[in-house]
């Protein structure tokens, strides 16, 4: 039995898998939530504590006087990121560990095993991610074909970019800027040398991959489950993003400015319906990829981005905008809950693609830029109230999908 193992045995275990789940993205509350139930199956108290940077982790062994086994770990991480496949996996092996198929050893060598590089696959797998998100969100918004053509461009770009500053620590703490500055910069250079762009919306739909608002969403979920720390932090994080990108942006547009250059800019949407849907489609697959489904799971996966967009796009054009993204969001989770629930596997898979495509990362972007640009923070400022109404709209859909069908699963 599991609870045999011994005391250091079952605390590795744990520690472990913790680390896991903080690496692939899981939010305070579903982290703690898993861990305390993973220890309780291997007859050990604790009391985690989680952070966008760090845990916590107090142990006990229930069987021996008070004090007497008390541990504490503490550990620092950085940000997580999501990966669906590994938050599978792990949750696999905490299942099989528990249900006394799999050794704690056998598990604890398992989930070390998660951490082997995927080698220029995956890095080719991320960088073709990034250019068919930036040039899928521009033909969603029915850009022109040259427009989503430089949106791709910029995208592909970005994401070389960011593999790039995997190994360099001072590059990783600005490569959001240096985004915003190739972004900027690139789209200006087309716009005055080639052909007119809708040059905001084509810079915003090159970065959408960086775009805070899965970490927005995921703070205020964090606020109103009471993970005060852990909500303030993340928050904060995804502002701190935001400003770095509108930096980066605006220190290539000055440049450009400055050189005496002049974009020519137009605000031009002519293509026909069938455009924005075959865009959400490759969206779909490119954000599968990007959260790094497994291959078993990428239809679910892209089903779950296409059926949250197509819910808030309907019924917003019927009923406005944050009543469609209230009743995706809502639809989701319960979806999420109940996939997690008779499948006894990973929510996930259907929550965060599901909600994807909901998110108000684009929006608060522009919001910042346009205040820029202009000087004024009142230009802004309708951007703004679409962050604040789609924030709202989403965390009621994720607070009442949750009360309609509650999670039985922390994951």
């Amino acid at each position: 039995m599991p609870a045999s193992a011994t005391y250091a045995t079952r605390i590795a275990f744990i520690v472990e898998l913790a680390g896991h789940l903080h690496r692939y993205g899981t939010t305070s509350q579903r982290l703690e939530g898993a861990i305390v139930s993973v220890a309780r199956q291997l007859g050990l108290d604790c009391e985690p504590w989680s952070n966008p940077t760090g845990l916590i982790l107090s142990f006990s062994d229930p069987q021996r006087p008070p004090g007497e086994s008390d541990t504490t770990r503490v550990i620092r991480l950085a940000p997580g990121e999501t990966n669906l496949y590994k938050l599978c996996e792990a949750d696999r092996i905490a299942e099989e560990v528990m249900a006394g198929r799999l050794g704690i050893a056998e598990g604890h060598a398992a989930l070390r095993a998660l951490d082997r590089d995927t080698g220029w696959r995956g890095n080719l797998q991320q960088v073709l991610g990034f250019g068919l998100a930036a040039a899928s969100m521009a033909g969603m918004l029915r850009l022109p074909w040259l427009d989503i053509a430089t949106a791709g461009v910029i995208g592909t770009l970005v994401g070389l970019l960011g593999i790039a500053s995997r190994g360099s620590p001072q590059m990783k703490e600005a490569d959001d800027a240096i985004a915003g500055i190739v972004a900027g910069g690139l789209a200006a250079l087309v716009a005055t040398f080639l052909v007119p762009l809708n040059l905001n919306t084509v810079v915003i739909a090159s970065m959408i991959v960086l775009m805070p608002g899965m970490a927005l969403t995921n703070a205020f979920s964090e606020l109103t489950s009471q993970h005060l720390v852990s909500g303030t932090a993340r928050l904060f994080g995804a502002l701190t993003t935001l400003l770095k990108l509108t930096v980066g942006t605006m220190i290539a547009l000055t440049t450009v400015q400055l050189l005496g250059l002049e974009p020519q800019v137009r605000a031009w949407r002519p293509q026909p319906v069938w455009v924005e849907w075959g865009a959400v489609v490759t969206a779909a697959w490119a954000f599968a990829a990007l959260f790094r489904a497994g291959r078993r799971d990428y239809l679910l996966v892209m089903a779950a981005a296409i059926v949250g967009y197509y819910i808030s796009r309907m019924v917003g054009q019927w009923l406005g905008s944050p009543v469609g993204v209230f009743l995706s969001a809502l639809v989701v989770t319960v979806a999420g809950n109940g996939y997690a629930r008779w499948m006894r596997r990973p929510g996930a898979l259907i929550r965060v693609p599901g909600i994807i495509m909901l998110v108000p990362g684009s929006t608060s972007l522009r919001s910042l830029l346009v205040a820029v640009q202009q000087q004024d923070v009142a230009a802004g400022q309708d951007a703004a109230i679409t962050v604040a109404n789609v924030l709202l709209a989403l965390i009621a859909g994720l607070l009442i999908g949750n009360l309609l069908l509650p999670a039985r699963r922390n994951l």
